[in-house]
């Protein structure tokens, strides 16, 4: 049986071990956590923990990403049709002549978490008008690190706050509360995170360093791109599929149909055999224009092999922590430290943000703080709404900010922006851990169950 402090340990040194191959490194996520896991198995060796025991527990880990791998390949597919069909250049067209570019990561930020809000879905949103704000603000002279916070931050408040979304509707059902309460009782650590964020993005605002350029970027998509109104029927269809609560995958393969059916009438000349080739191995611009094409020559089902084989690798040595009883014992470690407010909600957030590092898993950072913690809420007469508003602030907001992460990997792949880099720009998925635990202490908009009420339970 594994020790506390062995369990301690052994996360430190996977700690080490990974952010010195991805930061100090630089290297990809892959070979550190493959290195992680060799360390893992050997030390279950030592213990004498059966390798079916171990077998099982990375299977069980795998297989809850294998929905996510398969979302990842669609929005591969996706991203290429729509830039074929000319849905992503128009989305880029009508951005330019819609949108201030005197605020413009404001107006990314804003937008971003509109149509996360209205679609649930933050890997959607930013495979989709995020990209489209990539191109504008590369055209524009900015940081790609700076819009890539932009996007992430404003389509993860979506993820959050969407009564669409798959988190917004676990969190609840692991606490055992009504959606629409939870939904309302973020609020205490959302809008100030959303404040500061628009702040924030607000002082880093610059006068665009390649403005006048802006012009021959438009003119080069209308000359090599089909830009039209009738190419955002595929935006419409998203749209339409998420009001209706349809879930992601058929969501997403509606989506592609009609950006299907858009290049084809679009581009005639496509035959079937070019069709597949793009779904296949992505779109390939030829504008001769450098920035456009770099841009734009992206997507298809091999462009996200390479993430899924980092999902398939995070996923396995979470499972594997799982099964030694790291996990376990870490949140045992934890749940000693919970009797204040101030310290139960610390603690339930410290442990979702550390699931998230330790298996890259999102629904698990919402899920194992959900199940530890519920009845500590309980214990100290706080409304179990409280530990959903955790679970969300430090679980759901986070996982794109780890490079290992399922997020972290799909976002990095999408936007071709690293998450280290991205990361310190993601302004409001920072943000809302650190008001979560701060309001805790605080004792603000903690609500407690009533006397009448505790007696019953």
């Amino acid at each position: 049986m594994i020790t506390r402090l062995q369990a301690i340990w052994l996360t430190f040194g996977l700690f080490i071990l990974i952010g010195v191959g991805v930061i100090a490194l630089k290297a990809a996520p892959h070979i550190p956590i493959l290195a992680g896991i060799m360390i893992l198995l050997a030390f279950g060796f030592f213990k004498r923990i059966s390798w079916s025991t171990m077998e099982q527990g990375m299977r069980q880990g795998i297989s809850a990403g294998i929905p996510s791998i398969f979302i990842f390949l669609l929005v591969g597919i996706l991203i290429a049709v729509w830039i074929a069909s000319g849905t992503i250049p128009t989305l880029m067209v009508f951005g330019f002549e819609l949108f201030s570019t005197r605020f413009f990561l404001v107006t990314v930020f804003v937008v971003c978490a509109i149509v996360g809000t209205s679609i649930g879905s933050a890997f959607t949103t930013a495979a989709t008008v995020g990209l489209a704000f990539l191109g504008i603000g590369e055209a524009l002279g900015y940081n790609p690190a700076l819009v890539a916070g932009a996007i992430v931050s404003g389509a993860f408040f979506g993820d959050k706050m969407s009564p669409l979304s798959d988190t917004t509707n676990l969190a609840p059902a692991i606490s055992a509360v009504d959606m629409f309460a939870h939904i309302r009782n973020m609020m205490w650590t959302t809008i100030p995170a959303f404040v500061v964020t628009v702040i924030l993005f607000l002082a880093l605002e610059t006068e665009p360093t390649k403005a006048a350029n802006t012009t021959s970027f438009i003119s080069t998509l209308h000359a090599h791109a089909h830009i039209s109104w009738l190419t955002l029927l595929p935006v419409l269809v998203l749209f339409l599929v998420g009001f209706k609560k349809v879930p992601a995958i058929p969501s997403l393969l509606a989506g592609i149909v009609a950006g299907i059916i858009i290049l084809f009438a679009s581009a005639p000349h496509t035959s079937p055999a070019d069709l597949i080739q793009i779904m296949q191995s992505g779109f390939k611009s030829e504008t001769g224009v450098e920035n456009i094409d770099r841009l734009l020559t992206r997507g298809g089902l091999e462009s996200m092999l390479s993430s899924a084989a980092l999902i398939f690798l995070a996923l396995g040595m979470g499972g594997l922590l799982q099964a030694l009883g790291i996990i376990e014992q870490l949140m045992g470690a934890l749940a000693q430290f919970v009797q204040t407010t101030g310290k139960l909600i610390a603690s339930t957030a410290l442990t979702a943000i550390g699931v998230n590092f330790l298996i890259g898993e999102q629904y698990l950072s919402i899920i194992l703080p959900g199940q530890t913690f519920a009845g500590h809420f309980d214990k100290l007469g706080l409304e179990r709404k409280n530990l959903s508003r955790v679970l969300e602030d430090a679980g759901t907001v986070v996982n794109p900010l780890v490079p290992w992460g399922v997020s972290g990997v799909f976002l990095s792949g999408i936007l071709q922006v690293p998450t280290v880099q991205y990361a310190p720009f993601a302004f409001f998925c920072l943000l809302c851990p650190v008001i979560t635990i701060i309001t805790g202490f605080a004792n603000i908009g903690i609500t407690r169950i009533t006397k009448r009420e505790h007696a019953t339970m």
